[in-house]
């Protein structure tokens, strides 16, 4: 949809209310759930997961182009992974400042020591975008980041245009409600794991989600788990934890979990330091890779979607490097690059520091983090820089110029806060799942959307 709302239907207090409890129900029906914050591991009560009244429209143009684009980010972030050189190179300085990307990085040089035990490799990721807009009206897509580990809302975001259709037919706008696509990256990216577990070759084998200890976003899983059981592939939920104490590889690698032969390993955590809550959790991270079973991702496409590689990837000849022969494809890639620019120490860096000081409400600082409401914006990134300008430190970030998109009106639905219209700014997400065996790329697929809705005072995405 690319046309918004019209403002009678915005402005209709009596219908906007009706709308919303219909909308909640809807979301309930279909299966847009989260557990509650007091109790994130029982299912006993649960809620909707946070959504926007409407769907927001997107321009066809660039929706097109962020879907086209997808496979060859597929590609790219599958040949970052097999290169070791390119990995250590682009990486030196944040491992040297950043101890969380330096234990990572030292499980992946031991994987690659020891020789990969599984030629067999599953990505599921995603690229988000903004739509920058430009002077003359017009959007231009730029990437955010990319996801390689733990991409969520696959599944909440399958169940999303049912619910949309609906509070659309009962407002009355019939055609609106016909223009909203299909999408349902669930089943996508359980195609990527099926491909693999088949690859795997022992029926008896799981496919193992390593959760998080508070599992709010549990329905997210659910339906890529369920997609999994329709086609009779066995699932289990472990943590960390539970790898440390009851994980195991038999003589030839086979990964073995309280006595189950895990055939793929699907990573919901491990993104974040917190997610290492001891050295047994590290422990259980290097088994995981050392073993047999298929990693989604494995470390080095964990390490191929950090911050400090998308700021390489961004240097002139770098995507050239991957693709030597396709001038288009790396065009197609180029065209979706926000402005880029390295803090390590030297005139290059001291240049980006400068640049940043004199104008820091033009940028955003990124740390080497995952999952949201890590970024620093304005006034603190001066703050930040002063602090660390001189030091390595300024090392562990890189710095991005500030997308500008155009806000639209809608309402945000989220539980226990008050219905009122507000502007509101959308992330599109892409979804990707591949699969190459060996040499042979035999899955590489754009298997769906999300849209990621906040308001215009919030800075990060929700």
């Amino acid at each position: 949809m690319a046309q918004g709302i019209p403002e009678e239907v915005l402005m209709n207090t009596a219908l906007i209310k009706d709308l919303a409890d219909v909308a909640k129900d809807a979301a309930l029906l279909h299966g847009v759930l989260m557990r509650i914050k007091e109790t994130p591991n029982s299912s006993e009560v649960v809620t909707y997961a946070s959504f926007t009244l409407f769907p927001s429209p997107v321009p066809k143009a660039v929706f097109h182009q962020a879907l086209a684009v997808q496979t060859h980010f597929n590609t790219l972030v599958d040949k970052i992974s097999q290169d070791p050189g390119f990995l250590e190179e682009a990486l030196a300085s944040t491992i040297a400042v950043d101890d969380f990307t330096r234990r990572l990085f030292g499980i992946y040089r031991q994987t690659l020591k020891e020789g990969r035990s599984q030629s067999v490799v599953l990505g599921l990721n995603r690229s988000d975008y903004m739509l920058d807009q430009r002077q003359d009206g017009t959007s231009s897509l730029k990437q955010i980041e990319i996801n390689t580990i733990a991409a969520s809302f696959g599944g909440l975001s399958s169940g999303m245009p049912d619910v949309h259709r609906h509070i659309l037919k009962v407002a009355g706008r019939l055609e609106e409600s016909q223009r909203i696509l299909d999408n349902n990256p669930a089943a996508g990216l359980a195609r990527g794991l099926a491909k693999a577990w088949e690859l795997y070759g022992s029926e008896r084998a799981v496919v193992m989600f390593l959760v998080e200890e508070g599992q709010r976003n549990i329905f997210d899983h659910r339906y890529v788990e369920n997609e999994l059981w329709k086609r009779k592939i066995p699932t289990i939920r472990r943590r960390f934890q539970d790898v440390g104490k009851m994980g195991s590889l038999d003589q030839d690698k086979k990964l073995f979990v309280d006595g189950q032969e895990v055939a793929v390993v699907y990573f919901r955590d491990g993104y974040m330091p917190q997610s290492y809550i001891s050295e047994q959790s590290w422990d259980a991270r290097l088994l995981l890779e050392r073993s047999l079973a298929v990693k989604c991702p494995d470390i080095g496409t964990h390490l191929a979607g950090t911050k400090k590689v998308q700021q390489e990837l961004a240097r002139p000849g770098v995507l050239e490097r991957f693709f030597p022969d396709q001038p288009q494809v790396v065009e197609q890639i180029r065209a979706t690059f926000a402005g880029l620019y390295t803090l390590d120490m030297g005139p290059e860096g001291d240049k980006t520091v400068a640049m940043a000081l004199a104008a820091p409400d033009q940028f955003v600082l990124k740390p080497q983090r995952e999952g949201g409401g890590n970024n620093i914006y304005g006034s603190e990134i001066c703050k930040v820089l002063e602090g660390a300008k001189g030091s390595t430190e300024r090392t562990a970030y890189i710095l991005m110029d500030l997308i500008h998109p155009s806000p639209v009106d809608n309402y945000l639905l989220r539980r226990d806060a008050p219905l009122q219209l507000c502007k509101c700014l959308s992330e599109l997400g892409v979804f990707g799942a591949y699969v190459r065996q060996g040499e042979d790329m035999v899955m590489n697929e754009c298997v769906g959307h999300l849209l990621r809705t906040k308001s215009t005072e919030h800075s990060d995405g929700a």
